[in-house]
């Protein structure tokens, strides 16, 4: 048996050709369990405001035409079930574009900045073919393996809008871009690889910027995990020897040191790896509130000290580190 459910959408409203700040039109609708959260925008703009506009497409969510925020949640607005929707957060669903800062009118925005910095990874395989070739330039399944989930990205945006980091820093490609360079990177006709991992391990535009909030695994529609690419083209940068010693990357080096030594993090001994002595005074604040809660300790940091405890089994440790760890620091 179905079920109908009275439900109030707050649409974000926003024409940057006429209005200076944005506002919200409520309207209330009678909805079944069958309708979409596109069915809903749908019958707004055939039965409530012919001026409202949003992006749609394909409807069998491939295209990402028609991702948008509901409740601050990024959804496609082809694949959400409103009901569904509604069941976890009311019967008021506050319906906003991906960037309020982006938008062009009403759901609609201005994407530039995601499409330039996705070309700016070489989303393509790059290489050298015959004008005419005469067969595929196929790879093997376990070529193919290697890629993972990467290919299967939409470019809708949602995880790029879902980012802090993008945000704040305009020079950082994101991580739908990061996807794609590891898509491409990874795969073996590729010849732009050097070229691609370079451009990802400057700072501020790379993937060391990424403060791992695991915010784009959680909006993405497709569950590719953006997250896991960024690490492996951490690992491919050490690998092909592109790394450059900076904070971001003797912070990721500290780590392992700090595990094969302890078994254990030293977070004191991570800071003066990364940044020296010199750069330990501005967390000090930092420092004063983890002393008080035990996190680390006085002498820690303090030079010919080790203060630090060591795990039962450290050996066991060291060797799994050994054998798993795929390039050296």
């Amino acid at each position: 048996m179905s079920r109908t459910k009275k439900l109030t959408l707050k649409l974000f409203r926003f024409n940057a050709e006429t209005d200076y700040l944005p506002y919200y039109k409520t309207v209330e609708m009678q909805v079944s369990d069958h309708e979409l959260v596109l069915d809903l925008l749908n019958r707004v703009k055939w039965e409530h405001d012919g001026s409202f506009s949003y992006r749609r497409s394909c409807r069998h969510g491939i295209c990402g035409a028609c991702a948008i925020k509901v409740n601050g949640k990024s959804v496609l607005a082809c694949k959400e079930n409103a009901l569904s929707v509604s069941d976890i957060f009311g019967d008021e669903l506050i319906i906003e574009p991906q960037s309020k800062k982006r938008a062009v009118k009403d759901l609609i925005i201005d994407k530039a900045d995601f499409w330039d910095k996705h070309e700016a990874v070489k989303p393509w395989v790059e290489t050298e073919i015959e004008e005419h070739p005469k067969h595929e330039n196929k790879i093997t399944q376990e070529e193919v393996n290697s890629i993972l989930d990467a290919d299967y990205c939409i470019q809708c945006g949602a995880c790029h809008y879902a980012c802090p980091v993008v945000e704040l820093n305009e020079d950082f490609f994101g991580p739908a871009a990061f996807v794609s360079a590891y898509r491409f990177s990874a795969d073996t006709r590729d010849e732009a690889t050097i070229e691609r991992l370079e451009s990802t391990a400057e700072i501020g535009q790379g993937v060391w910027n990424c403060v791992k909030c695991f915010e784009c695994a959680e909006a993405c529609p497709k569950d590719i995990n953006p997250i896991e690419k960024i690490t492996k083209l951490h690992n491919m940068q050490f690998e092909q020897k592109v790394a450059k010693s900076n904070v971001a990357t003797r912070h990721a080096e500290g780590f392992v040191r700090s595990i094969k030594k302890h078994g254990l993090l030293d977070e004191a001994e991570i800071v003066i790896y990364s940044e020296g002595y010199l750069g330990m005074p501005k967390h000090i604040p930092t420092a004063i509130k983890m002393l008080k809660t035990g996190k680390i300790h006085w002498q820690d940091g303090v030079p010919f000290i080790d203060s630090m405890p060591k795990i039962k089994n450290l050996d066991e440790v060291q060797k799994l580190i050994e054998i798993s760890q795929t390039n050296k620091l």
